[in-house]
């Protein structure tokens, strides 16, 4: 039965919005006693479920985004964010050009290179790779290499005709600045029995590491003219590559490219070149999303069933307060009380936990795989070498906010009930 405060609460409180004595029989309906153990369970794994639904959405999401951001900024800080290629006639003019794209505002680099596949050797392996014919002025703008030299320089780079290698390449191949490496290419010169391949030998000149084990071992940086000679270009490029300002603004600098070049070329940009790597990343992000909320629906259900199993419970109770004057409202308030704080708190504590963890999820990982002595993140499988997060505000209060409006709807049936229960047939067998 409810207690006398609480009855002399109903008299004096009035039955305005969640009045005082609304609160505290709402609030001591949460302190489940021995014989309402079991609601006072279901309400705990309520609130356990909302905490962990709303905490495990903010790390995914952060965890996503953190992926999407840092592919973002290695893919297109080495290949740029717009590709000028030749039409009707190969780009021999590269130079006069790149100069005059360089003068449009939004472009920060323009970088002319050669580009192809070859066959890297050294004594001790072989692997694949992506030659980059580039100037020695050029690649020391590029801030995705010119800043992640690891060993070696970049100084006298064209004057010694050495490459420019990453870090994992130099780890498979076992080489190092000084060293010698091979490359292979298809298309050489012109015999009697056809076309020969190309073997040429070249000292390695400087080691570079991005953090993308995809670019970190597949690409090689060579001097232009000597690209140029390898690859059989008469004095042309492969295309020009340019760097912007603000990547997310292609469509304005195209247009501005347009107006600036007045021979034809053809123009892409980042947006097409990675649509289909992008595009699943952000269906990916969408499914996970709707996969996890269901883990906060499981939970607002399991207060709808706490709730009407509290409303039963408490029927006795209610028939009272409402024969010595409450209203159908001042029930219905009391239950909602009751509903909302366990989702209210399990929301802001899981918002608290998601937080933390994703903020510090690098450091988890770094912890657990030192304890457990697995890698639980491999770089040639997930690409980059460390576990990406980046927690968005927007996002964070999206799911804060569907966490709560899905604890106040499922309260709204059991309180309902509650109002409607009639206190005669309530306290008939009393």
């Amino acid at each position: 039965m409810t207690d006398s405060g609480a009855v002399q609460g109903v008299r004096t409180s009035g039955s305005g919005v969640f009045a005082a004595f609304e609160w505290l029989i709402a609030l001591r309906y949460l302190r489940a006693r021995r014989k309402e153990g079991f609601i006072s369970v279901i309400a705990g794994f309520s609130f356990v479920g909302i905490m962990l639904g709303v905490a495990t959405l903010i790390i995914v999401l952060s965890v996503m985004n953190g992926f999407r951001k840092e592919l973002l900024d290695k893919i297109v800080g080495i290949n740029g964010h717009v590709f000028v290629g030749a039409i009707d006639k190969p780009l021999t003019d590269y130079a006069a050009l790149s100069t005059a794209l360089e003068r449009i505002p939004s472009v920060v680099l323009a970088l002319p290179l050669v580009e192809g596949q070859a066959l890297a050797s050294a004594p001790a392996g072989a692997g694949g790779v992506l030659v980059r014919g580039v100037r020695e002025k050029d690649i020391k703008r590029i801030p995705a290499i010119a800043n992640n030299i690891k060993q070696g320089s970049l100084d006298g780079f064209s004057g010694n005709s050495g490459v420019v290698i990453g870090k994992r390449l130099a780890e498979q191949l076992f080489i190092r600045p000084g060293d010698m490496i091979t490359l292979t290419a298809p298309k050489g010169p012109q015999t009697a029995f056809g076309t020969a391949p190309r073997i040429k030998t070249y000292p390695v000149a400087a080691v570079y590491e991005i953090g993308m084990s995809e670019f970190d071992s597949a690409f090689v940086y060579m001097p232009l003219e000597e690209a140029q000679a390898y690859f059989n270009r008469e004095g042309d490029v492969s295309a020009i590559e340019l760097f912007l300002a603000n990547p997310d603004r292609v469509d304005e600098a195209k247009a501005a490219i347009n107006a600036q070049i007045e021979r034809p070329v053809f123009l892409t940009d980042w947006r097409q070149r990675n649509k289909t790597f992008f595009g699943v990343l952000e269906v990916e992000r969408n499914v996970m999303f709707l996969i996890l909320t269901l883990i906060v629906l499981v939970a607002a259900l399991n207060i709808v069933s706490g709730l009407i199993m509290l409303v039963k419970d408490k029927s006795a109770d209610i028939a009272i307060l409402r024969t010595m004057g409450a209203t159908r409202g001042a029930i219905m308030r009391i239950f909602l009380i009751t509903g909302a704080a366990i989702g209210f708190v399990g929301t802001f504590a899981g918002f608290a936990l998601g937080t933390i963890i994703a903020v510090n999820v690098e450091n988890l990982r770094a912890l657990v795989s030192k304890l457990t002595q697995t890698n639980l993140f491999p770089a040639e499988f997930y690409f980059l070498s460390h576990l990406p997060a980046d927690v968005d505000p927007n996002e964070v209060a999206v799911v804060v906010g569907m966490a709560l409006v899905l604890s106040l709807l499922a309260t709204l049936y059991p309180a309902w009930r509650a109002a409607k229960l009639d206190p005669v047939e309530a306290l008939r067998y009393e």
